[in-house]
Protein backbone atom coordinates (compact mmCIF):
# COMPACT_ATOMS: atom_id res chain seq x y z
CA UNK A 1 0.00 0.00 0.00
CA UNK A 2 1.08 3.60 -0.48
CA UNK A 3 2.01 6.00 2.32
CA UNK A 4 -1.32 7.87 2.22
CA UNK A 5 -3.28 4.64 2.51
CA UNK A 6 -1.21 3.44 5.45
CA UNK A 7 -1.37 6.80 7.17
CA UNK A 8 -5.15 6.86 6.89
CA UNK A 9 -5.43 3.26 8.05
CA UNK A 10 -3.46 3.89 11.27
CA UNK A 11 -4.73 7.43 11.88
CA UNK A 12 -1.46 9.30 11.37
CA UNK A 13 -0.34 11.81 8.79
CA UNK A 14 2.26 11.00 6.18
CA UNK A 15 4.84 13.32 7.75
CA UNK A 16 4.65 11.30 10.96
CA UNK A 17 5.31 8.09 9.04
CA UNK A 18 8.33 9.68 7.37
CA UNK A 19 9.54 10.93 10.75
CA UNK A 20 9.29 7.44 12.25
CA UNK A 21 11.21 6.08 9.26
CA UNK A 22 13.89 8.73 9.71
CA UNK A 23 14.22 7.88 13.43
CA UNK A 24 14.49 4.18 12.67
CA UNK A 25 11.25 3.21 14.41
CA UNK A 26 9.57 2.19 11.17
CA UNK A 27 11.38 -0.05 8.72
CA UNK A 28 12.20 1.65 5.46
CA UNK A 29 9.75 0.44 2.84
CA UNK A 30 10.70 -0.92 -0.53
CA UNK A 31 10.36 1.50 -3.39
CA UNK A 32 8.45 0.70 -6.52
CA UNK A 33 9.90 1.43 -9.96
CA UNK A 34 8.11 4.79 -9.97
CA UNK A 35 9.86 5.74 -6.70
CA UNK A 36 6.79 5.43 -4.48
CA UNK A 37 7.20 3.77 -1.12
CA UNK A 38 5.39 0.47 -0.78
CA UNK A 39 4.22 -0.48 2.73
CA UNK A 40 3.22 -3.91 3.98
CA UNK A 41 1.18 -5.37 6.82
CA UNK A 42 4.40 -5.42 8.88
CA UNK A 43 4.66 -1.63 8.58
CA UNK A 44 1.06 -1.36 9.71
CA UNK A 45 1.76 -3.54 12.74
CA UNK A 46 4.86 -1.51 13.60
CA UNK A 47 2.86 1.71 13.47
CA UNK A 48 0.08 0.30 15.63
CA UNK A 49 2.73 -0.67 18.20
CA UNK A 50 4.32 2.79 18.03
CA UNK A 51 0.93 4.50 18.43
CA UNK A 52 0.13 2.32 21.44
CA UNK A 53 3.46 3.19 23.01
CA UNK A 54 2.93 6.90 22.35
CA UNK A 55 -0.52 6.61 23.98
CA UNK A 56 1.35 5.40 27.08
CA UNK A 57 3.58 8.49 26.77
CA UNK A 58 6.65 6.40 26.06
CA UNK A 59 9.50 8.30 24.47
CA UNK A 60 10.89 7.46 21.05
CA UNK A 61 14.02 6.07 22.72
CA UNK A 62 11.89 3.84 24.95
CA UNK A 63 9.90 2.65 21.95
CA UNK A 64 13.08 1.81 20.09
CA UNK A 65 14.32 -0.22 23.06
CA UNK A 66 11.03 -2.11 23.18
CA UNK A 67 11.25 -2.80 19.46
CA UNK A 68 14.78 -4.14 19.95
CA UNK A 69 13.48 -6.43 22.68
CA UNK A 70 10.74 -7.64 20.34
CA UNK A 71 13.42 -8.63 17.87
CA UNK A 72 14.99 -10.91 20.54
CA UNK A 73 11.91 -12.82 21.69
CA UNK A 74 13.81 -15.55 23.56
CA UNK A 75 15.44 -13.14 26.03
CA UNK A 76 14.08 -12.64 29.55
CA UNK A 77 11.78 -9.65 29.90
CA UNK A 78 13.46 -8.25 33.04
CA UNK A 79 14.88 -5.30 31.07
CA UNK A 80 11.43 -4.47 29.75
CA UNK A 81 10.10 -4.44 33.30
CA UNK A 82 12.96 -2.14 34.34
CA UNK A 83 12.20 0.21 31.47
CA UNK A 84 8.55 0.31 32.46
CA UNK A 85 9.37 0.87 36.14
CA UNK A 86 11.53 3.85 35.15
CA UNK A 87 8.71 5.19 33.02
CA UNK A 88 6.23 4.78 35.88
CA UNK A 89 8.59 6.79 38.10
CA UNK A 90 8.68 9.56 35.50
CA UNK A 91 4.89 9.56 35.26
CA UNK A 92 4.61 9.83 39.04
CA UNK A 93 6.96 12.83 39.01
CA UNK A 94 4.85 14.44 36.29
CA UNK A 95 1.68 13.82 38.30
CA UNK A 96 3.26 15.42 41.35
CA UNK A 97 4.36 18.43 39.30
CA UNK A 98 0.90 18.77 37.79
CA UNK A 99 -0.73 18.60 41.22
CA UNK A 100 1.57 21.39 42.41
CA UNK A 101 0.70 23.39 39.31
CA UNK A 102 -3.00 22.85 39.94
CA UNK A 103 -2.66 24.15 43.51
CA UNK A 104 -0.81 27.24 42.26
CA UNK A 105 -3.47 27.94 39.65
CA UNK A 106 -6.37 27.46 42.08
CA UNK A 107 -4.64 29.75 44.58
CA UNK A 108 -3.98 32.31 41.87
CA UNK A 109 -7.58 32.16 40.68
CA UNK A 110 -8.81 32.73 44.23
CA UNK A 111 -7.04 36.10 44.33
CA UNK A 112 -9.54 37.67 41.97
CA UNK A 113 -13.09 36.56 42.66
CA UNK A 114 -14.81 39.91 42.31
CA UNK A 115 -15.44 42.22 39.42
CA UNK A 116 -12.28 44.37 39.67
CA UNK A 117 -10.74 46.42 36.93
CA UNK A 118 -7.79 44.79 35.20
CA UNK A 119 -5.36 47.22 36.82
CA UNK A 120 -6.29 45.69 40.19
CA UNK A 121 -6.51 42.09 39.02
CA UNK A 122 -5.14 39.71 41.61
CA UNK A 123 -4.42 37.06 38.98
CA UNK A 124 -2.15 39.33 36.95
CA UNK A 125 -0.41 40.57 40.08
CA UNK A 126 0.01 37.02 41.29
CA UNK A 127 1.50 35.85 38.01
CA UNK A 128 4.26 38.43 38.38
CA UNK A 129 5.12 36.87 41.75
CA UNK A 130 5.25 33.26 40.54
CA UNK A 131 8.57 31.66 41.38
CA UNK A 132 10.10 30.46 38.14
CA UNK A 133 12.36 27.46 38.49
CA UNK A 134 14.63 26.73 35.62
Amino acid sequence: MRIGQLAKLVGLDTQTLRFYEQKGLLQRPHRQENGYRYYTREHHDQLVFIRSCRALNLSLAEIQKLQNYQNSPNQPCAEINTLLEEHISQVRLQISSLQTLEKQLVSLRATCNDNRKIQACGVLAGIREVNIQG
